[in-house]
């Protein structure tokens, strides 16, 4: 019998398409890819080093999986992803209990290191160029049938004090615009109905092989290919949000009306320190501008509180920034200081207690936001994509175009008839649980 490999891979979308990269070439190379890591012979735990909770995160799931292999219920436990990458040395010193670490440079000869793991080499560790990372080949997709992610570019240059990623992945670099619309005709053909661009900073792409944004183009592009019915564009950084982008959000029928534009703050001088430009007056002509273009626009955005600096007066200005714009959707984190970004070591830096408390009440400020927006949607009829049967609340559950997979809220849905998971139906809403609306399929 064939070696059992099983990954779990952590953290967001984009490491998400790496691991399905890995499998893919895994399979080719005879192992059994299973879907229960802990019945596999080998686990790979494809591991994110964002912020500090996802460090976490990836070592508890490492820890657990090596507890497995002393247990004798497995045989090796790999960790790759940016963790690996990040803390090369560190991982190999600190958990001795792992088979292999593999950086990111690395992914392709994973086959070849398991097969050297089963040779009785001890703790192998593989570290390629960053630009070593496949963003070609084959995937065995790992979300729900009738949606998957396109990563577009890999790394990322944009160099913001508070993040680590330019230093894990490397410089942004775009793939070439006739790879990304084989692999997406691809999908379609294989039953994928929405297709969620990604990248790290998807408004860049094409600057670095074309000299300009090339993705508007894509997206024009993209729309033609048949059976595709959404296609939704994560992590557009606002001061790229050009004119051309913003025509193509409003006429083309298959984007679905939903940008998300990570902000960080509004302050000026916050933003500055974050190496970001733009202020609140900026934004608010932005935000202005595209729910004049675009009525019906969901706006989704991330904001950091604490950051190294951030007086109370500048947190206020972010509270009040927060309850007027009215953001549809939103995520705030405490800030996380992570090791060789240059917010690591400023001045200023904010005790946890109050970050959290910080990121805490711009929560509950969001709350109330969303709890207006979803009220404002009761008696509409909206189309869903079922994505499955919840056996305790007995009724449906799925996901209009004002949500991204894995991000954002559901929508729960009785049918008289029976709906399939990936189908579209129009669903009348009634109520509504949180952040959660509740429907009633109509004909």
């Amino acid at each position: 019998m064939s070696t059992r490999v099983g990954m779990v891979s952590l953290g967001c979308p984009k490491n998400q398409v790496d691991a399905e990269h890995m499998l893919f070439d895994l399979k080719k190379e005879g192992y059994q890819i299973v879907a229960d890591a802990a019945l596999a012979d080998v686990v790979v735990v494809n591991t994110c080093g964002f912020i500090e909770s996802a460090k976490q995160e990836a070592i508890d799931t490492i820890l657990e999986f090596c507890t497995l292999k002393q247990e004798g219920r497995i045989k090796a436990v790999i960790a790759t992803g940016c963790l690996a990458e990040r803390y090369r040395d560190e991982m190999k010193k600190e958990i001795p209990e792992l088979d292999a670490v593999v950086g990111l440079g690395s992914n392709s000869k994973l086959p070849e290191i398991i097969r050297d793991i089963y040779r009785g080499e001890e703790q192998i560790c593989a570290y390629g160029s960053k630009t070593d990372l496949p963003m070609e080949g084959g995937r065995i997709i790992s979300t729900e049938p009738f949606y998957a992610y396109i990563k577009i570019a890999e790394g990322c240059s944009n160099n913001c004090t508070y993040c680590a990623i330019p230093a894990i992945r490397g410089k942004f670099r775009s793939r070439k615009m006739e790879d990304i619309l084989e692999e997406a005709r691809w999908l379609a053909e294989n039953g994928v109905t929405e297709l969620v661009v990604i990248a790290q900073d998807t408004t860049r792409y094409g600057e670095d092989i074309y000299g300009k944004s090339k993705l508007p183009e894509l997206l024009r592009e993209l729309c033609k290919i048949d059976g595709f019915k959404w296609i939704r564009t994560l992590y557009s950084y606002p001061e790229r949000i050009s004119e051309e982008f913003i025509d193509v959000l409003a006429s083309e029928e298959k984007l679905v009306k939903y940008i998300d534009m990570p902000i960080q703050h509004c302050n000026g001088d916050v933003l500055r320190s974050m190496n970001r430009p733009g202020n609140e007056a900026f934004l608010l002509e932005l935000i202005s501008k595209l729910r004049a273009r675009i009525p019906d626009i969901v706006l989704r955005t991330t904001l950091i509180a604490g950051f190294p600096g951030e007086t109370e007066a500048q947190f206020e200005e972010l509270c009040e920034f927060v309850k007027n714009v009215g953001f549809e959707r939103l995520g705030c984190f405490a800030y996380s200081p992570e090791e060789g970004t240059k917010a690591f070591s400023m001045e200023g830096q904010v005790d946890e207690q109050t970050k959290e408390r910080r990121a805490d009440i711009i929560m509950r400020e969001q709350m109330l936001v969303a709890d207006r927006y979803n009220q404002a949607q009761l008696g509409k009829t909206i189309e869903v994509v079922c994505e499955g049967f919840d056996r305790y609340a007995e009724c449906y559950f799925g996901r209009g175009t004002a949500d991204a997979p894995e991000i954002d809220g559901k929508i729960f849905f009785t049918s008289e008839k029976k709906v399939q998971v990936g189908q579209y139906v129009k669903v009348e809403l009634f109520d509504t649980m949180d952040y959660d609306l509740l429907g009633t399929v109509v004909e």
